[in-house]
């Protein structure tokens, strides 16, 4: 059986195929995506950022890519599995907190909150008002008056015997009047509950005093001194797989919430808004340049990243095969062989 000959066409196109992988290697390459980057950093220089992408477009990538995507079920596994290889990775016992943040960076956040001191304020009173602290204040000096009632007051610490006598007493009396203990406790229960405002009070003006921005900074950043030099691994000390996994998972189910509510939808159109009210008329290039990507970033990594990726994509012969999906087309058109066909 003959062999077809091969047309022209057929030798151009593998001519043509066989300068672009040449090109698409080495020197070549590099110097090739030097020369795109130059000229799109040019073009981005000019083109303003509302062309490229408006902010409705952005406004919709975040919702199909952040809000709607359903996520597979076996993503918060991976990532507990992952966070527990980092809770027990060797680097756990080598860095010390102080190596994280430093004395000074702390002591800048402290500063920081202390000017928050409405909010304190704020919270301090919640606090007080909260039934579970003014049970607990009604608790404290219940117990704590019976106590000194009974065993802990000058009288009984003083003369021997007293405190005994006065239990012995309080038995008796209890024996001969049923329901007395009853009775002593339900008074000395509502004195409180009448005297509680007052003490609540008075706790909220001390903690007020206590909690100033002087008395704050020292204990904080004493509690700080404390634990600067102690290991990652020591600070975690207690949070095993099990309760580090649980806290994944918790975070992962509440970020599917999180994601579908009106509030982080509002917050996107605040961000989206506000940064296309900055850059949306200025060229792509200034919002580059505000947050540091320069030609010099982009270069590193196309050279870091993206060299190796094309020399992998040519060993594995996708590149050939790219090449000879976008180009064969063109040769086997009637318009290609109309013009070969005149030059014959």
């Amino acid at each position: 059986m003959t062999q077809t000959a091969p047309t022209l066409a057929d030798e151009l196109l593998e001519a043509h195929v066989k300068y672009e992988l040449n090109a698409l290697k080495g020197a070549k390459l590099k110097k090739f995506l030097h020369q795109e980057v130059d000229e799109l950093l040019e073009l981005a220089g000019t083109v303003t950022l509302e062309r490229v992408i408006s902010a409705g477009q952005v406004k919709g990538l975040i919702q199909r890519v952040v809000v709607d995507m359903e996520l597979d079920a076996g993503l918060p596994e991976l990532a507990a599995e992952l966070a527990t290889e980092v809770l027990n990775a060797p680097v756990q016992n080598e860095v010390r907190l102080g190596d994280i943040l430093s004395r000074e960076q702390a002591s800048g956040f402290v500063e920081q909150a202390l000017e928050l001191r409405h909010q304190r304020e704020r919270v301090i009173s919640e606090i007080m008002v909260h039934p579970v602290y003014q049970e607990l204040v009604s608790n404290v000096v219940y117990h704590g008056l019976v106590n000194y009632l009974y065993e802990d007051n000058l009288i009984t610490r003083s003369v021997p015997g007293v405190g005994s006598m006065m239990k012995f007493g309080k038995k008796m009396a209890n024996k001969a009047v049923p329901g007395l203990d009853e009775t002593f406790e339900r008074r000395i229960k509502a004195w409180l509950s009448d005297s509680l405002p007052g003490l609540i009070a008075r706790s909220e003006q001390f903690l007020h005093k206590a909690l100033s921005d002087d008395e704050l900074r020292d204990s904080v950043m004493a509690a700080w001194v404390s634990l600067e030099d102690r290991t990652m691994a020591e600070l975690q000390d207690g949070l095993g797989d099990v309760q580090l996994q649980e806290f994944v998972v918790l975070g992962y189910e509440f970020w599917l919430h999180f994601r579908k509510t009106p509030y982080f939808e509002g917050c996107v159109q605040v961000v989206v808004e506000g940064l296309y009210a900055r850059y949306g008329h200025q060229p792509v290039m200034t919002l580059l340049t505000d947050i540091g990507v320069t030609r010099e970033v982009i270069v590193t990594e196309l050279e870091t990243v993206g060299l190796p990726l094309v020399d992998l994509l040519r060993e594995e012969g996708y590149l050939e095969a790219l090449l000879r999906r976008r180009l064969a087309p063109f040769y086997r058109s009637a318009a290609a062989k109309k013009l070969l066909a005149g030059r014959t």
